[in-house]
């Protein structure tokens, strides 16, 4: 009987100092893929990244080696609407960054930006995610 309980109670103090360990060990949990697409525009180097999580889109822009103090129009669609429209100052770095959340819809979501220098020529690109 004493080798029942002892063999119990090793077994539940076991199972009890494991639970912690699998929760902490668990990797994070992405719905979806992540895409990114780089360009040029005006001489500096825009990240457009796109990631789903939790069931909504991350959408990120980085503008990056822009001139201090420069604006730009950066403007995201996602299916087609608009949903930013903005100009932007570079900081004294040279760098923009917006990062926005939107909901899933059906199909696939196609996210689009174009980002233009004010008083200069603007370049796009666009992302399907699946």
């Amino acid at each position: 009987m004493t080798n029942v309980r002892t063999a119990a109670a090793v077994l539940g103090a076991t199972s009890l100092l494991a639970a912690p360990l699998s929760l902490v060990a668990a990797p994070a949990h992405a719905d979806g893929p992540e895409k990114e697409r780089s360009f040029r525009v005006a001489g500096a180097d825009v990240d457009f990244h796109v990631e789903k999580e939790d069931g909504r889109f991350d959408v990120d822009v980085d503008v990056d080696d822009a001139k201090p103090g420069s604006k730009w129009r950066i403007v995201l669609r996602h299916d087609g609407k608009v949903f930013h429209n903005k100009v932007h100052r570079a900081d004294s770095d040279g760098d923009i960054d917006v990062d926005k959340r939107r909901a899933d819809t059906k199909g696939a979501d196609v996210f689009k930006v174009t980002v233009k220098k004010v008083g200069g020529k603007g370049k796009s690109s666009t992302i399907r995610m699946r």
